[in-house]
């Protein structure tokens, strides 16, 4: 069982949590975001929300091992999710290299990293980017996942190479280690 359930969650003001049966739902100042969830129980207890897990189930014991492992899981998600209506959620990349750029075009994310042709990204519903330089790019949003995976796909059109002094997509402050090219 997680350590964490033992934490209530806080509602902060402005925001308003709806749970139906296999749903909870968060509306906040930035949005709205949804979960479907099972084997796990969420209680409002003024403003404060309480996990646990759903009684008198009739599993077998394999099935509430494992529920019993996601009720954290649960836990962490609709922490995020009340974080991500009320602040949002941001990750900064840096494009590094000669010749390497971004910039937007439209809604459009456009990066020339050496290719023959421009890679053009197109950010999903509810993400905006922001490229206050040419050689840095930031990806906000209210859902943490999809931010965290849209950087990610940023980062992999161009991985920073090790041999070649780090050039490439990472992100700001990554720590690259550079590694020494064999000499004949």
């Amino acid at each position: 069982m997680s350590r964490l359930i033992r934490k209530p969650i806080e509602i902060p003001k402005g925001v308003e949590v709806k749970i139906d049966p296999n749903t909870i739902t968060v509306k906040g100042p930035l949005g709205q975001l949804s979960m479907n969830y099972l084997f796990v129980d969420f209680k409002i207890d003024g403003n404060k929300i309480w996990v646990s897990q759903k009684e008198n189930l009739d599993l077998p014991p394999r099935v509430m091992k494992k529920n019993r492992a996601i009720i954290g899981t649960r836990w962490a998600l609709l922490k995020n999710m009340i974080e991500g209506v009320t602040k949002g959620f941001q990750k900064e990349l840096e494009v590094e290299g000669v010749g390497y750029r971004a910039q937007l075009q439209g809604k459009s994310l456009i990066l020339n990293l050496g290719y023959i042709q421009p890679v053009k990204l197109d950010p999903p519903k509810g993400i905006t980017i922001e490229v206050p330089k040419p050689n840095q790019v930031i990806v906000k949003g209210i859902d943490k996942e999809l931010v965290g995976q849209f950087a990610a796909k940023i980062r992999k059109t161009r991985e920073p190479m090790v041999f070649a002094k780090g050039k490439g997509v990472r992100y700001a402050g990554e720590a690259i280690r550079l590694k020494e090219v064999k000499k004949v």
